[in-house]
Parts: structure tokens; sequence; C-alpha cells
């Protein structure tokens, strides 16, 4: 009994080895010597948050030095551990070393091996040592350094004379690397973008992160491009409330090169800025108040003097837009239960164009909604609808346009509620008064102020029927309706240009430009539609056909038939058609087609869209649409995956866009190459207003360093095929 004793108190001896500084060393056998304790035999060290092992121990008293031999782990707080064959421990002065040193990151899974290592309170310092996030034995690519320091609390790490090699093959030599293993923001610079441009020369961005409060931050992203110039472009993102953030981003770039002279550029500066802010509470934030309903702001303000603006913002060219008009919108609106009011600004920007200042802007439209309410046990229902437009602009006419829309619809049930019956009654206003930023212009009567009222009639019937099967329920809805003008007022513009705006043939004249009255023609839509659904409630199909009928119009009795049909063929396959058939042309104004399938490692989506505008034409260029769009993924297995696009202009027989590509994933690290050809637009001083370009991109991530945005991909462009 008594030796059982000794043996517990020797497996579990506790030791205050400093005053103020409790470390604890537990062993299976340990002597005291005067001043020198020495433990053997499964040694644990336990010094405030760390917990190490070791096979053996030696403490001297005087020095408060502890040193421990063999089979080195050291943890703290669970975060990452130190593995070595000596450690030595000053408990007075707070100083740690190891040699050799070997430490892992348990959340980044990134480890070094260094010939030793010396901790003082929050920092590390480490010599001669090499780091990856890869297997120890043999990692597929690692960093030499000469010494690195890691601060504990900030969780950064720096190399000096880091080399980074590939299989041993060295790539990329840095005289100095820093990085953090935390996943919080940190100010410092972000992976490089470098590539290699036939017109540009060489291509490198180096962007700077800037983090210093929770509230905001700041990316700068300077470039060159050795044979074009340079600039720099930045984004600014906040958030100023629990319910808002927002972000401005700029740019400006400077041709210095023969680029500008060759490619016969507008202009040799590139400049804009985009600002966008969302607010989902503004007006409780900012006055203070208590409403219930939802007030938002929503902002999208993109300004730019041309569209390499946006072509120079990136060396990924697939990433940069190709639409050649710019949108912007601030969208401002509060919403309660019964009552909407809401206020829009939106401004228009051709990118080909030199001027904008004869497009219309819409500045501001202004809107008030009465929602829909019910009377006489829900069988009258009403609304109301109140919009202001202000479409105005730099040079010409401008006009204020103000629409109110009331709509009041009684409707009953038929038959134990199989059938449903309505009438609505539409009452509707537009006026009109013009003006104009011209200077000395005398309004002449096609722009007199003016007005029109005119109220039309809707009879409509529908039923649906629902059937369920033992597999699939199956609901068929069928409706029709008929609509027939009523009376009508007009007045100024409005009587003035209807019989020459609501011709076909000059309806496209300047003139008609703020004449957006459509006709109320007599005539009737039939509605067919059908559901199929799966017995987890899933649907299966969606069919859709329409059809209008005109009574006035003997000549063109029948509108465009539309089909529209979504297919879910099985889990993996869906089908998706839309179609409109012209009676008088006798062919189709448009057919759409998507296939999508995503199954055994395959995702496919293929359209197609052909639209005919039946418009007669002298000149040579076509009014018809035929466009081609695909996009194919394969992923082989874990480690091996394919991609293609390609984006075909039937009309012109031209590729607009293709591109294939291969990716190669490891767990710590990725390599992919693609091959991708485009074209974009420019604005020139010629009539050709794009460039066609070809690219490889080579993409290097090195986890858990670099995340899949933060990669690196290199571009190398190829000579042009023109």
């Amino acid at each position: 009994m008594l030796k059982l004793f000794f043996l517990f108190l020797s497996l579990f001896l506790s030791v205050n080895l400093y005053a103020g500084e409790k470390v604890e060393i537990f062993s299976s056998n340990m002597t005291s010597e005067g001043n020198i304790v020495k433990a053997t035999g499964g040694v644990t060290v336990v010094y405030k948050n760390y917990f190490i092992t070791a096979d053996r121990a030696v403490y001297d008293r005087n020095t408060s030095e502890l040193e421990l031999f063999d089979n080195i782990r050291v943890n703290q707080d669970k975060s990452y551990k130190v593995l070595g064959k000596y450690a030595k421990l000053n408990i007075a002065q707070k100083e740690k070393f190891f040699k050799p040193f070997y430490m892992s990151d348990k959340e980044s899974r990134v480890w070094i091996s260094a010939n030793s290592g010396t901790s003082t309170k929050k920092l590390l310092e480490i010599n001669e040592g090499m780091l990856s996030g890869c297997n120890p034995i043999d990692p597929m690519w690692k960093i030499e350094f000469s010494s690195s320091n890691y601060n504990s609390d900030s969780k950064w790490m720096n190399l000096y004379n880091a080399r980074l090699y590939i299989d041993d093959v060295p790539i990329f030599y840095m005289p100095y690397f820093g990085f953090s293993l935390d996943t919080k923001r940190k100010s410092g610079l972000l992976m490089p973008s470098m590539g290699y441009s036939t017109n540009e020369g060489a291509f490198y961005e180096q962007p700077i992160y800037i983090a210093v409060d929770n509230g905001w931050d700041l990316e700068l992203k300077p470039q060159i491009r050795t044979q074009r110039g340079q600039g720099i472009y930045q984004t600014f993102r906040f958030t100023d409330s629990a319910t808002s953030v927002g972000e401005i981003t700029a740019g400006y770039f400077k041709e210095s090169g023969e680029y500008y002279k060759d490619k016969n550029l507008h202009n040799d500066s590139h400049y804009g800025f985009n600002f966008k802010y969302d607010n989902n509470d503004f007006l409780n934030q900012w006055l203070g108040t208590n409403f219930e309903g939802q007030s938002r702001i929503y902002a999208d303000v993109s300004r730019m003097n041309d569209v390499d603006y946006i072509n120079l913002s990136s060396n990924e060219t697939s990433n940069n837009t190709t639409a050649t008009q710019v949108l912007s919108r601030v969208n401002i609106f509060y919403n309660a239960d019964e009552n909407y009011v809401g206020t829009y600004f939106k401004y228009y920007q051709d990118l080909t164009q030199v001027s904008n200042d004869d497009t219309i802007q819409q500045l501001p439209t202004i809107q008030y909604h009465y929602y829909l309410n019910t009377f006489l046990e829900d069988h009258l229902l009403y609304n109301l609808d109140i919009q202001s437009n202000n479409l105005t602009r730099n040079i010409n006419k401008t006009a204020l346009q103000t629409d109110i829309n009331v709509p009041v619809t009684l409707q009953t049930s038929l038959f134990g509620e199989y059938i449903n019956i309505s009438y609505r009654a539409n009452l509707y206003i537009q006026h009109s008064s013009f003006g104009s930023s011209e200077q000395n212009l005398i309004l002449n009567n096609e722009y007199n102020d003016g007005y029109i009222l005119r109220n039309f009639h809707t009879l409509a019937a529908s039923t649906q029927l629902t059937r369920g099967y033992e597999d699939f329920s199956h609901v068929i809805s069928f409706g029709v309706s008929y609509n027939k003008a009523g009376t009508q007022s007009s007045n100024g513009y409005y009587s003035d240009n209807e019989k020459f705006c609501d011709n076909p043939q000059t309806k496209d004249d300047a003139r008609c430009e703020f004449y957006n009255i459509s006709e109320i023609k007599e005539e009737a839509q039939v509605d067919f539609i059908q559901y199929i659904y799966d017995d987890e409630a899933t649907e299966i199909l969606y069919h859709r056909l329409a059809q209008k009928i005109s009574y006035g119009d003997t000549s063109n009795r029948y509108s465009e038939l539309e089909n529209e049909l979504n297919y879910r063929v099985t889990d993996y396959l869906t089908f998706y058609n839309n179609l409109f058939y012209n009676y008088e042309e006798i062919n189709f104004s448009k057919v759409f087609n998507k296939l999508s399938l995503n199954k055994f490692g395959v995702n496919l989506a293929f359209s197609h869209l052909y639209k005919d505008s039946f418009i007669p034409t002298t000149t040579e260029v076509p009014q018809f649409t035929s466009y081609l769009t695909s996009t194919l993924s394969y992923t082989y297995n874990n480690h091996y995956s394919f991609s293609a696009l390609y984006n075909y202009d039937a009309i012109s027989k031209t590729a607009k866009t293709q591109e294939i590509g291969f990716m190669y994933k490891k767990r710590c690290w990725d390599f992919g190459i693609r091959y991708s050809e485009s074209r974009r637009p420019i604005l020139t001083n010629d009539v050709k207003s794009f460039v066609d370009e070809r690219y490889i991109y080579f993409t290097i991530l090195l986890k858990p360093l670099m995340n899949a945005n933060g990669s690196s991909n290199i571009p190398i462009q190829l000579p042009n095929a023109n």
C-alpha cells in the first residue's frame, strides 16, 4: 500500500518552479539535487496556456531555466504544436528556445521546419527553415527562408529571403514575404497579378489592402503595362450601420506608349468611378423615427469616360463586361401595409458614343401606389397608381409626364368555385408638359402640352382543376379575357401626333420619342397553363400557351402565339423553350431553347436565341438575331476538372467568346491553364469599335496561403488572329 502511494505521488508530482508563475511538472520519476530538479519518464509540463511533453526535463532554480530533451511537443490553446529534440525555457525572462524546430498550425494546416526557434513573449524568431501546407514528406510546394518571425497575437508571419519551390524546382524569389495564419482581416499586400501581352507588354498589378477598422477597408490596385501605360484602381468598402453597406470604386489609367496611336483610341487616359450603397432602414436611422414600414435606399451609380475604364480594371478579360451601355440608378422608397411611396433616378451612358447629351434620362421618377383593397366581401377590388417621370437631357426636347392608373374589379365565383369571373374598369390618364435646354427655341405645335384620358373594359373567366395520381399531380388552368376600349379624350401633343405616331412607318420619328401610348385594341386573350408535380411536390413540367385574337383589325386577326415550356426530364436534365409564332409572316419571331445537364460530373448549359423583327430594310444589316451560348464543365474526380465556353453570333459568323481550360487540384495546391479568345469593345475614332484578343491563363493556388479569390492568375496574350 505504501509503494502504491509513492507511485501516484511521483506520477502527479506538481512543483512550483517560479514565484508568481506557477509551472507544474508531472512525471513518473523525479529527483532533486540542490537547486537542480530532474524528471524522467513521460514528462509533462503545464505553464500558463502551454502544454509541453518530453522524455526528460531539467530545471535550475537559480537561473529559472527549464531544459527539455527528446520528443518534445508543445500545444498552446490547441492552436499549434512545436516538436523538437531540445528546448530551453527561461521562466523569469519568458524566453523559449527549440532546436531543431517544428511548428504546425492546426487551423491553417501550415507547418514550419527550421534549424532553431526562439520565442520571447508573443514573438517567435525562426532561423533557416522551410514552410508548406502540403504533406511534410515530399511536399508538392514549399518556401525556404533564411529567417522568419511570427507574432502569436496577430498570427502574422514574416519570411525573409524566401524561395518558392514546386516539386524541388525553384520558381520565384522574394526578399520578403508576409502572410496571416488568421481568418481576420489584416492590412498588407495581397497576391499580385502578372502576365504578358503582345500588344501591351508585361503586366504587373500589386494590390494593397488596408483594414484598420471593422467598419471599413480599402484596396489599392496599382498596375503597369510596359508597352501601354500605368494606372491605379481603388475600392473603398464600408458599413455605416447594422442594416447598410456601401462601396466606392474609382480608377485612372494613362496611355503612355504607342498603343494609343496604333489603336487610334479616342482618349489617351481612361477614368471613372462606381458607387454602391444599400440601406434597409434609412428613415428610422437618419431621422430617429419608429416607422413600422420598410424604408430603403439602393444606389448603383457609375460614370466613366469610355469603355476602356472597364477593360483595364482587371487582367482577367472574362471578368470584364462587354455591355456598351451603363445604367446608373438610385431607388428610394417607403413601403407600408397599404401605401407605397418611391422615387427612382436612372441615368444611361452609351460607351460607344463620345457624348450622351442627347440621351433621355429619368431624373427622377416619383411614384405613389395604394395597394389592392376590397369591398363588398371581397367582390370589389380597387387600387391606385400615380407616377411622374422627369425625362431630361442636355440638348433637345425634355418632358414631364404624369400617369394615373385606377383599375376597379368586380369578381365572383360560380358553380361551387369551379369558375371565376370578373369585370375590370380601367381609368388611365397621362399628362405631358415639354421644355428644352436649348436657348431661344420656340416650341411648335408638335410639342404642345397636353393630356390623354381614356378608359377600357376587361371581362375575364378562368378555371383551375387539380387531380392527384399515384406518383404525381396534374394541375390545369384555363382562362379567357376580353378587352374593349371605352371613351377617350386628348388634346395638345397627343391629338397633334396620334395618327403620325400610331403609323408603323413613322412611329420611330424623333417627335414620337415621348409618345408611349399604345392603342387599346378590341381583342381577347386565351391562356392555357398546366403543371405536373411529383409526389414530393417538385415541379416536373410547366407549360403555357397564350393567344390574342383581334376583333378590330380583321387583316391581322391573330397576334403572335406564345408557347413556354419548362420540362425537368430527369433529376439532372432540364429543357426550357420559349417561342413566338407570327401568323402573318408564317414564321417564328422568337425561338429560345436551353438545355441544362448536371450528372456524372458534367455540368452543361446550352442555349440558342433566334429573333426576327420582320422590319423591311434596304441595308445589308440583318434585322434578326441568331446567337448561341454554351458552357461545359466536367469534374473527373477530386483532382481533375475541365471546362469550356463558346458564344457564337451566327449572323456575323463571329465567335464572341471561346475558352477551354483544365484544373488540377490537390489538398495543398491547385494548378490550372485556360485558353481564351474574346472580342471586347473600345472607343476609337474609327468605325471599328472592338478588338479581338487571345490569351493563355495560368492559375496557381498555394493552399492555404491563397484562396480561390486570391490565386495568382497569369495571362499570356497571343498575337491577334487578324
